[in-house]
């Protein structure tokens, strides 16, 4: 194991610049692989700021694996392998462009620090106990991204339309505006982030799963899935980042406000 510093560091950086100064004006690594860098809040795009902050091709100087969104919550954000994918709302995935603007994201360098097989996951609970298993043997309090490689029985996503101004909250928007895909024998990857569970007022905390198939054409927000074998991968990271987005809209939000209700129903689609 690389790593193993005993609690996570926090970086908080109130700029969007991702060439963020320490306390003495130092520059952080461009390179730096053992950050989790987050853009902006999820309590932030769950309040309606949907607003594109940094590009493609900055949120890819900062990792090559993620989950998040786009500008004007046009679709799911798919990070694998260095590629910026959007899962659509129309079912389609493509590539985006470097321009592509993006409000909420979580990235890092993919290093396989633990690699080990599951079996008989029927749904998305059980692939969740499956990889708690080695969060806790690991530690809870550091962060983790995964991918869970395999040929899926069953492959449940969502995606939402781009929406357009006034922004409405986001549990508001998913209750007309997402669509479902039920997909199945389907070959791909989960991306997947754990987040602890001190992370509750800046993210939702515990596991948060995006999919993209082998093939690179069907993708999205995970609700359920099922397979008889898969391979995970795991990436075990100590420190965390935050660029925090500056405009007017997050500037004027009540952050004390209690979101745990409407971030349920965004991750899990559940009341």
């Amino acid at each position: 194991m690389k790593k193993t510093i005993a609690g996570a560091s926090i970086i908080l950086m109130g700029c969007l610049i991702f060439g963020a100064c320490g306390k003495n004006g130092s520059e952080q690594s461009v390179g730096d692989r053992e950050v989790i860098n987050q853009v902006s809040l999820l309590q932030g795009l769950t309040l309606g700021d949907y607003n594109g902050s940094i590009t493609a091709k900055q949120l890819k100087e900062k990792g090559d694996i993620g989950i998040g969104t786009f500008d004007a919550l046009n679709g799911e954000l798919i990070m694998l392998d260095g590629a910026v994918y959007r899962a659509a709302s129309d079912g389609s995935v493509e590539e985006v462009p470097d321009d592509e603007t993006i409000p909420f994201s979580n990235v890092t360098f993919f290093d396989d620090d633990e690699t080990f097989d599951i079996a008989d996951i029927k749904n998305v609970d059980d692939l969740k106990a499956a990889l708690n298993k080695k969060v806790d043997d690991l530690g809870s309090n550091q962060f983790y991204f995964v991918k869970v490689e395999g040929n899926f029985s069953k492959m449940n996503v969502r995606s939402e339309y781009a929406q357009e101004e006034p922004y409405k909250p986001l549990a508001t928007v998913l209750e007309t505006d997402q669509t479902f895909f039920d997909y199945e024998n389907i070959s791909g990857t989960i991306v997947g982030l754990y987040c602890p569970d001190y992370m509750n007022d800046l993210n939702a905390v515990g596991w948060h799963f995006h999919f993209i198939s082998d093939d690179k054409e069907k993708g999205g927000h995970v609700l359920d899935l099922a397979t008889d074998t898969a391979k995970v991968k795991m990436d075990m990271t100590s420190s965390f980042a935050m660029i925090l987005p500056d405009n007017e809209m997050f500037s004027n939000f009540d952050l004390t406000v209690d979101q745990s209700y409407d971030i349920k129903r965004v991750e899990t689609g559940e009341d």
